[in-house]
């Protein structure tokens, strides 16, 4: 149960449906709602292709490349702390989507594929997430599955975030969304910070024993 919800508050707060929710009113405004709900669907299903690659093949791609466990544990665990800075103060993550990119995304027909599905929902954090949690399982199948479905729950909600994207800026506001989305920043840092703490553990451990 505990790793269920580390993994849930991992795979949540670093993709932060809510906090897609600007993003997609200023990418789909001049969109009609079923051609809005298209570009959102078809960006879910690229992101879930996208972050299933990497969680499959992610451990095997840093072992070909000579990367320890210890070394991405540590790597990773600063990328989502600055993403969780990033948060904490309200700020677009440059992990997420760099300025020319926004500019660059105003002037596609198409934003499912970028900047919705990449860079905004299977972005760096994201991909890093997935791999640091599957590569903590050690193998273990209940804690995959349960990375799984923490995965498919959250990519559900983004999906439903997006989908009804203007009730949400109605009601909550834009304040709203920015408080929510520091208080997910919180929750990451802490997070980020253990798997810094894991990967430093693993490597003064690993080295002791040599």
């Amino acid at each position: 149960m505990q790793f269920i919800i580390k993994a849930f508050v991992t795979m949540f707060t670093v993709i932060d449906p809510v906090g897609l929710v600007p993003v997609v009113l200023a990418l789909t405004a001049g969109l009609a709602p079923q051609e809005r709900t298209t570009v959102i669907t078809r960006a879910i299903v690229i992101a879930s292709i996208v972050i299933l690659v990497f969680g499959l093949a992610g451990q095997a791609i840093f072992t070909a490349l000579g990367v320890t466990a210890e070394a991405f544990s540590i790597a990773g665990g600063v990328l989502l702390f600055l993403v969780a800075i990033d948060m904490l103060f309200g700020r677009q993550s440059g992990t997420r989507e760099t300025p020319r990119e926004a500019r660059e995304a105003r002037t596609r027909d198409d934003v499912s594929v970028f900047p919705l599905a990449i860079p905004m929902i299977a972005g760096p954090g994201t991909i890093t997430s997935v791999i640091l949690l599957v590569g903590s399982t050690q193998g273990n199948p209940p804690q995959l599955v349960a990375i799984a479905v923490a995965t498919a729950v959250t990519l559900v909600a983004a999906w439903f975030a997006m989908r009804v994207s203007l009730q949400i800026q109605k009601r909550v506001g834009t304040t709203g969304i920015l408080v929510l989305s520091r208080v997910l920043g919180m929750l990451l840092a802490a997070v980020a910070a253990q798997f810094i703490l894991n990967g430093i553990g693993a490597f003064i451990h690993q080295a002791a024993g040599h």
